[in-house]
C-alpha cells in the first residue's frame, strides 16, 4: 500500500487531546471531512488513527483523534506524519502535480539531452524548489517558468534550458 503525508502533527493544543497540524497538501478542506490517517514517524511504522472531531483555523487543521483524550496521550503524537492513500488523493487542477508524481522526472537541457533526475521537492517561502542529481551533483532549481520551459507528467520530463546556469 502506497501511502502519501498529508500533514505533520506540530503539537497538543489544551487538556483534550486536540493537536496541531501543519498541513502538507493543496486541498485543506479535506481534513474536515476525512474520518481517518495512517499516521507514525514514517510510512513504515504507521497506524490508524480515526477522527473525532476536525477544524481549520490559522493556515492548520485541528484534529481530535480517538483514544487521544488528554495532553499526555496528544503529546506523544507531537511529530508523526498524517498519510493518506493514493484513492484518497484529489485530482490536481490543470498545472499542477502532486510531489511524488514530479520526483523521479528526468530533466533536460535545451538540446533535449537528459542532465539529471528530480530526487526532491522542497518548500520554499517564495516558491517551490527541485533538486536535481546531476552526475555526482546535487542543484537546486527554483520551479518557476522563468527557468522550466516545459512541464510534461504524462511523459515524466521537464525542459530547463537554462540548466548550465546552475552547474
Amino acid at each position: 500500500m502506497e501511502l502519501y503525508i498529508t500533514g505533520v502533527i506540530l503539537k497538543p493544543k489544551g487538556l483534550k487531546g486536540e493537536v496541531k497540524v501543519e498541513l502538507v497538501t493543496d486541498f485543506p478542506e479535506t481534513f474536515l471531512s476525512r474520518r481517518q490517517y495512517y499516521a507514525g514517524n514514517s510510512v513504515d511504522s504507521v497506524e490508524l488513527l480515526k477522527v473525532k472531531k476536525a477544524s481549520l483555523a490559522g493556515g492548520f487543521a485541528w484534529l481530535f483523534f480517538e483514544g487521544f483524550d488528554s495532553m499526555e496521550k496528544a503529546e506523544a503524537l507531537t511529530g508523526w506524519k498524517l498519510f493518506v492513500t493514493e484513492d484518497q488523493l484529489l485530482p490536481q487542477p490543470e498545472n499542477r502535480a502532486y510531489v511524488h508524481e514530479i520526483i523521479g522526472m528526468k530533466v533536460l537541457d535545451r538540446d533535449r539531452r537528459v542532465v539529471g533526475v528530480v530526487t526532491n521537492v522542497i518548500r520554499m517561502p517564495a516558491n517551490e524548489v527541485y533538486e536535481v542529481q546531476a552526475g555526482e551533483k546535487k542543484i537546486l532549481l527554483p520551479a518557476i517558468d522563468e527557468f522550466v520551459e516545459e512541464f510534461n507528467l504524462a511523459e515524466k520530463y521537464m525542459v530547463i534550458p537554462r540548466f548550465d546556469e546552475f552547474l
